[in-house]
């Protein structure tokens, strides 16, 4: 072990002595298989006519593979083929973050805005293994590149306001941009009071505030060489959760990373970056605002990484290379407080995760081989060393309970590879895959003490002897275009072997007040997950367009049940408009009936539901500066639905008029 750590950070070092040296050039890779969310919340923006305002969350939620479960208005979490965060790597930056709740109430995607970032990256399955394992994919959250573009101050403004909920957003970016030096500092500020569903139902426990400011700067240390530092803090408070007994009294983040920047086209390294990190997120549950409960509760959360990485392109021949060593070290604790409603009893304390720490460090390199004009064949290998530590003995003796034999170190050895192959013609183009991953349990579900989902409503204990989770996949992407039509299919086949997920255990009694029982984390034989996308367009005019797509998703387990959270039947059609300074667009979005639910893990059946919504924009020039203003009506027909992936049934917003407007000053 003390080896493989050594020769990490050789090679971190290495990387800046061999950049100097080598002398063959490099084109950038242009084959890219994963889909990139472009964030530009400055500009009119025609994808999908979203709001210069919008969250995140809205943001992923656009992609065909990604659905955002709902446990309330704030902090919703993502899934990327029909596997939740445990089976998905989420990265700010290629930087490893992990939330603090034991309950998935802060996703890595609540701790940043889209004043902080620029795109996302969304790989399906193993294309998107670059900065850690996983089973479904990987999405990274990217901050902006380096701004030397020597034009000197900038500013920003916006501002936004929703009819729903009283809902409230400002923004100030502040940028200079010089030749060898650039700072730039923004922060937005969103407040919500309780939204209400159709037919004017008021959601309780649905508010929210966050503020969120980031600090972006860097240096040229030569034409070839630079330094950026950025520090991003984001502050929740006042968090409902409807779907849930508990609300979020605070969730906090500090993220700060170094990065060192190299680029030259006359070398053998043709770009390296080169990144240490450290991140810090606090998160306090508690039912303080809650009027009847059982019992009062505090369950409070820390977690803390420290990481690195190191990430080069290397060109020779037909080979595009690239190559990414990284390793983290994470620290999760988090615990409960029961406090009887009877004063003359105790309190109750238990650790719900016993300090884990978790270090990890890895090497990820892909192969890019162009066979040709039209083809290319594309190769990758992750290969990881995971090593889980109970750092707290009542924790360990907690565990010991139910395992007897376990020690407080757990070792293991993670592959991930996969391979692609690309074909691309004047009118069509298509891609096959197949690939192989594994992931280690999650610290739920190899270390959660009596951790209460109210999904099912039971109590979930972890599995600290479960086997990792391996999968085999195989994925198509095709497309055909022709003057102005373009029609798409793209389609995923998973076989997920020892499948992580909770079994009923009649020998132990539930903690929580009022629930069903206890589920132990173990693991299926197999599960298999399926989905296909076609989508379609065709452009009339130059202005004038229309696109829609359908989806299919099917899970089953190997004990012949249906697995939960998969997506049924969906659809989204769309017409638009657009000029230059104009843009209006009219949407029609729905899920089917919801059939093939999964009543063993907790659900039920979810109606068809469709809506539409009525998106506008205007683009204004006052003298060099722009003015962009977002309008428009959101579930037109005030539709009183909730989808499959609303926790608990609870109902999505009704009629929503909102205005947003950005003032950009050059």
């Amino acid at each position: 072990m003390k080896k493989l750590i050594i020769y990490s950070i050789s090679f971190l070092f290495s990387g800046f002595l061999f950049a100097q040296k080598a002398e063959t050039t490099i084109k950038k890779d242009t084959t890219k298989l994963k889909e990139v969310i472009v964030l530009g919340r400055r500009k009119l923006s025609n994808y999908r006519q979203e709001k210069t305002l919008s969250s995140i969350d809205d943001f992923l939620e656009k992609a065909n593979k990604i659905t955002m479960v709902k446990r309330g208005n704030y902090a919703w979490e993502p899934s990327l083929n029909n596997m939740n965060s445990e089976r998905l790597t989420v990265t700010i930056d290629g930087m490893q973050i992990f939330g603090a709740c034991t309950d998935k109430m802060d996703p890595i995607t609540s701790y940043v805005d889209v004043s902080n970032l620029e795109k996302v990256h969304v790989g399906s399955g193993q294309q998107g293994t670059e900065n850690g394992h996983s089973v479904g994919g990987g999405i990274d959250l990217q901050l902006p590149a380096s701004k030397y573009y020597a034009s000197g101050l900038k500013t920003n403004v916006d501002l936004g306001y929703e009819t729903n909920g009283n809902y409230k957003t400002a923004g100030l970016d502040l940028e200079y941009s010089g030749n060898k030096f650039y700072i730039t500092t923004d922060g937005i500020y969103r407040k919500s009071d309780n939204y209400n569903a159709g037919g004017n139902e008021e959601i309780l426990y649905s508010q929210f505030e966050k503020y969120n400011i980031s600090l972006q700067t860097g240096f040229k240390l030569s034409e070839k060489e630079s330094l950026d530092a950025n520090v991003i803090y984001d502050r929740a408070t006042d968090v409902g959760y409807p779907a849930l007994p508990m609300d979020v009294s605070l969730a906090e983040a500090l993220i700060t990373s170094l990065t060192y920047n190299y680029a030259n086209d006359s070398t053998l390294i043709n770009s390296m970056e080169s990144k240490v990190y450290f991140n810090t997120i606090t998160h306090v549950m508690d039912d303080s605002k809650r009027p009847d409960v059982p019992i009062r509760m505090d369950m409070p959360g820390w977690s803390d990484t420290f990481g690195f990485y190191n990430k080069a392109t290397i060109k020779k021949n037909k080979h595009t290379l690239l190559l990414n060593i990284n390793g983290f070290y994470n620290r999760s604790l988090a615990e409960m407080t029961m406090y009887p409603n009877d004063p003359n009893q105790p309190a109750m304390f238990m650790y719900t995760w016993p300090d884990i720490r978790t270090l990890y460090t890895g090497i990820y390199a892909k192969d890019d081989f162009s066979l040709g004009k039209s083809k290319t064949l594309s190769a990758s290998l992750r290969l990881g060393y995971h090593q889980n530590n109970i750092a707290k003995d009542e924790g360990l003796e907690s565990l010991q309970i139910f395992y007897p034999d376990i020690d407080d170190t757990t070792s293991r050895f993670l592959t991930s590879f996969s391979t692609d192959y690309v074909y691309k013609k004047d009118h069509y183009d298509i891609s096959l895959g197949i690939g192989y991953g594994e992931r280690a349990p999650s610290v739920s579900e190899g270390y959660g003490f009596f951790l209460f989902n109210s999904f099912d409503n039971y109590d979930y204990i972890g599995n600290p002897t479960l086997e990792n989770e391996k999968s085999i996949e195989a994925n198509i992407k095709a497309n055909y275009h022709v003057n102005k039509l373009h029609i798409g299919i793209e389609s995923s086949y998973f076989h997920i072997m020892d499948y992580i997920i909770g079994d009923i255990d009649n020998t132990i009694s539930a903690m929580t007040i009022g629930a069903n029982g206890v589920r132990v984390y173990n693991a299926l034989n197999y599960a298999s997950i399926f989905d296909v996308y076609v989508n379609a367009s065709y452009e009339f005019s130059e202005s004038f367009s229309a696109n829609g797509t359908i989806g299919y998703n099917y899970g089953k387990g190997q004990n012949n049940k249906n697995l939960p959270l998969i997506k049924p039947f969906s659809y989204l059609t769309e017409v638009s408009y657009s000029t230059k300074k104009f843009n209006a667009a009219l949407q029609l979005e729905g899920n089917g009936n919801q059939s093939k639910y999964s009543s063993f893990y907790g659900e039920d059946e979810t109606p068809a539901y469709a809506v539409m919504n009525l998106n506008l924009g205007n683009v204004f020039y006052i003298k060099q500066n722009k003015l962009v203003l977002k309008y428009g009506i959101e579930n037109i027909l005030d539709a009183n639905y909730s989808t499959y992936a609303d926790w608990n049934n609870i109902p999505r917003q009704g009629r929503n008029f909102y205005i947003n407007t950005s003032y950009v000053i050059f």
